[in-house]
């Protein structure tokens, strides 16, 4: 025999069912379901009638129901549909009215996610995983462009000392600088804060190689060619340039695990493509030898590395020495140095 919702509790879930319903966020340890609507907030304190699990998905069976035309809750075909990103925009919203973690995760990540179906997320999501949610949400230019963005930024900014897992900052912090909607107090401090958290500085080298706060430029030597590998030289020797080449220094001296490493040297490939070859440069041999090999520079060089052992932090680092001393001279020649 199937379990049935008390009285109290049906009546009230009924009620709350036939107004107008936006999402639907469950507290089991609470023993309540609350409810964003156009008007607000509002809760209905449960009432279980034997297991409390077993009743809860009773819950969310006739929450289904309501929703989905589905009995089952979040059937197994929708969470496959939204896993693949082939869910429409009616479909997401209904699936916010469900109270389960994986319908609000799946609109989190879904293609046609929209700012106000963000405001519904954020609301949805307070006992999940908010800031997987919001580095999800905030990489859509719909969320960046709208009410939600500033928000979504403002909190991952604001989470980061309290995260402990290095590479997931190093993801907020991406994405934020990304989204280009921190002010300028909150760059500089946020780089700042790279000068002890070096990973940090990987968001910026990715995001913002141009707009770094300046090292004092280098003179560029005598007239320089109209070549590609010449206005390389030009952007390395500025004072932006100079202080990307810090910054990646500092980067490569303190990579907190493999993901963070990949990333870096495809950034710095990326950066120096232009000078493979520089030929005609009138620069001392090393730093036409620098460019050339950093310009040369992918994951590529450090999979051989990387693939072998699963170590992370100071022991990965140890393995990675002697590619990483001969990046760091490079850059290093670069900056001036020998």
């Amino acid at each position: 025999m199937s379990l049935e919702l008390s009285p109290e509790d049906a009546l009230r879930l009924h009620v709350l069912l036939a107004g107008e319903l936006l999402a639907v966020r469950l507290d089991e340890g609470a023993r309540t379901l609350h409810a964003l609507t156009p008007k607000g907030e509002a809760s209905i304190r449960l009432n279980p009638v034997g297991r409390v699990e077993r009743y809860f998905q009773r819950v969310r069976e006739l929450l289904g129901g309501h929703a989905l035309g589905s009995p089952g809750g979040y059937p197994v075909h929708l969470r496959r549909w939204t896993r693949m990103g082939q869910t429409s925009q009616a479909r997401l919203e209904s699936l916010l009215k469900l109270g389960a973690p994986e319908a609000v995760m799946a609109v989190a990540h879904a293609p046609e996610l929209t700012d106000e179906l963000a405001r519904r997320v954020w609301w949805a999501g307070q006992n999940l995983a908010p800031p997987e949610i919001a580095r999800a949400m905030l990489a859509h230019p719909a969320v960046r462009a709208g009410r939600m963005g500033r928000t979504l930024a403002d909190y991952l900014v604001e989470h980061l000392p309290f995260e402990a897992d290095p590479i997931a900052a190093l993801q907020s912090v991406r994405v934020v600088l990304a989204a280009g909607l921190l002010d300028a107090e909150q760059r500089e401090q946020l780089w700042s804060k790279g000068k002890r958290r070096p990973h940090y500085l990987i968001g910026f080298l990715e995001n913002l190689p141009d707009e770094l706060p300046p090292e004092p430029p280098r003179a560029l030597p005598g007239k320089l060619p109209e070549t590609p590998a010449a206005r390389l030289l030009a952007r390395c020797y500025s004072g932006a340039g100079q202080s990307y080449l810090k910054a990646a220094e500092l980067a490569l001296e303190k990579p907190p695990a493999h993901e963070a490493v990949y990333l870096l040297l495809d950034l710095l490939g990326r950066y120096f493509a232009a000078g493979r070859d520089p030929g005609a440069l009138p620069v001392p041999p090393a730093e036409a030898v620098a460019l050339d090999a950093l310009a040369r520079l992918s994951q590529a060089d450090a999979e051989p590395i990387l693939t072998r052992t699963t170590a992370i932090g100071a022991q990965m680092r140890r393995h990675l020495e002697p590619l990483f001393a001969s990046i760091i001279g490079h850059l290093a020649v670069l900056r001036g140095g020998s």
